[in-house]
């Protein structure tokens, strides 16, 4: 079972890295989270990885840090929410936000993420709002953002919304409807996805 993989960073997008190690390249399924804090491409990276095992296939899932992971793992006891759904639930939402958003039973924060019904959300708040007392934490430092023009940032968020469904021309429309609300998220992709992900509702 492969949980921990540390080498170089050879390719990244907001979906899915490969790093190599030792010569051989495993490819992970990420989330939007995990992508903001990977370095360039080819610099040294280290992720947490969760390593899902069925009779047909064999995938890997990789975390920044433990806390996310941890938090996949309990959205997987969830019945209704494998891996992928997961990881686009973590995509969706920050990791703070989304613990408040359990531990308070906000249904409505919980269905606005993507492939989460309103049964849905009242499962995960049904079983979690108990279980995430070692997860909640402070709320997180804003982030700087930097920029206030589209550039790398907005094909970014194009390219995650698209693997996350999305057609091209909505998410499109969403990435400008989001930039024409507020222009400081243009430059920072995580913060661009996630109003992105907010115009599309």
């Amino acid at each position: 079972m492969i949980a921990h993989l540390r080498g170089r960073l050879l390719h990244k997008s907001p979906n899915h890295v490969v790093i190599e190690c030792s010569g051989v390249g495993y490819e992970a399924t990420i989330s939007v989270a995990t992508y903001s804090a990977l370095p360039a491409e080819s610099g040294e990276a280290m992720l947490h990885i969760f390593t899902h095992v069925r009779e047909d296939q064999l995938a890997l899932f990789g975390f920044a840090d433990r806390r996310e992971k941890s938090l996949f793992e309990k959205l997987l006891t969830i019945s209704g929410i494998g891996p992928k759904l997961a990881i686009t639930v973590l995509s969706g939402i920050d990791a703070d936000r989304l613990v408040m958003a359990i531990r308070s039973g906000d249904h409505a924060m919980l269905t606005r993420i993507p492939g989460i019904g309103k049964k849905t959300a009242e499962r995960v708040v049904l079983e979690l709002k108990d279980k995430l007392e070692d997860l909640a934490a402070e709320s997180p430092m804003p982030r700087a953002v930097a920029g206030l023009r589209l550039g790398p940032a907005g094909d970014d968020a194009l390219s995650a919304l698209v693997n996350l469904g999305y057609a091209r021309p909505a998410a499109q429309r969403a990435i400008e409807l989001a930039i024409e609300k507020d222009r400081s998220v243009a430059g920072e992709f995580e913060a661009l996805f996630r109003a992105s992900m907010a115009s599309m509702r």
